[in-house]
């Protein structure tokens, strides 16, 4: 599960119940939607998702809808952590949040527009440039980084590489410490050997500031836990006229949200995470 989503399940099953009775008597439809502006709930530092100078892939998703429906983008900055749906869209802040785990309770999920995995980042030149799997031989003895509490963690420990390897925080403010880039700079300097990130954190940042790596999409995982993962855009729960409309945008511009994400880097896999999609840009 994505550091961003994987957060949001601290929240308390009592929260949760009464936001699910609020939402039911107050969002009956679309009336509390905007019809002035596309108003987005998003994390200022989340780069390369969304940030606070709007140069995220998301912020760029964000334009493309709102320009799909003639309105001008407005955003609510909040860290996507613990009380990020309380204090945004729940509040009644803003109306969408541009991308979220497929299945999360705390908001109405449209259909998803991408599916991606975790990845593996190596040095192109490296001896490990070839693994496809966690499960390679190859990757024995190696110090390996990943996001302590993620998915990945559970296959590293499963295939004997804990021991070796070196943990980053999950639960962090993007805004004073970014995990994702500490990680590819220990890689840079030697300091690990081989890093596991979320695909469309550790893709775009590939491309755009670590030239010399190399992108590894894990998909030949067969054990639990999955590593891939459906992302959707998340409006209120009872809001169902306002996500049919956003499912209408997302099938007639798939295209276009594909090519939007494959420029940013974004690793993008088949429904069902074991096929990497070949789209050009």
């Amino acid at each position: 599960m994505p550091a961003w989503a994987e957060n949001l399940r601290h929240l308390t099953v009592t929260l949760f119940l009464g936001f699910s009775l609020a939402g039911s008597a107050g969002a009956q439809t679309s009336d509390l939607v905007s019809n002035n502006a596309l108003r987005v709930c998003a994390d200022p530092a989340n780069y390369p998702m969304s940030a606070k100078d709007e140069t995220g892939f998301e912020n760029k998703l964000a334009e493309l809808v709102g320009a799909k429906l003639e309105l001008p983008v407005q955003y609510t900055w909040y860290p996507m952590a613990t009380g990020f749906i309380r204090n945004t869209l729940r509040a009644k802040q803003c109306d969408v949040v541009m991308g979220y785990a497929q299945g999360h309770e705390l908001v109405l999920n449209t259909n998803h527009y991408f599916t991606s995995v975790y990845t593996l980042i190596v040095p192109k030149d490296s001896d490990l440039a070839a693994v496809q799997s966690l499960a390679d031989p190859a990757l024995k003895g190696q110090r390996i980084g990943i996001i302590a509490g993620t998915p990945p963690a559970a296959h590293l420990a499963r295939n004997g590489l804990i021991g070796k390897s070196k943990g980053y925080n999950l639960v962090v403010d993007r805004r004073h410490e970014s995990p994702a880039v500490d990680m590819l700079d220990d890689l840079g300097s030697g300091e690990i050997d081989a890093a596991v990130l979320w695909g469309p954190l550790g893709g775009p940042l590939v491309k755009t500031d670590y030239a010399d790596f190399k992108v590894i999409p894990l998909i030949k995982e067969e054990l639990p836990p999955r590593l891939f993962y459906r992302i959707t855009m998340g409006v209120r729960i009872g809001e169902k006229v306002w996500q049919r409309k956003l499912n209408s945008l997302i099938r007639r511009n798939q295209d276009e949200i594909n090519a939007l994400l494959v420029e940013a880097g974004v690793p993008l896999v088949t429904d069902l995470g074991t096929e990497v999609m070949e789209i050009s840009n």
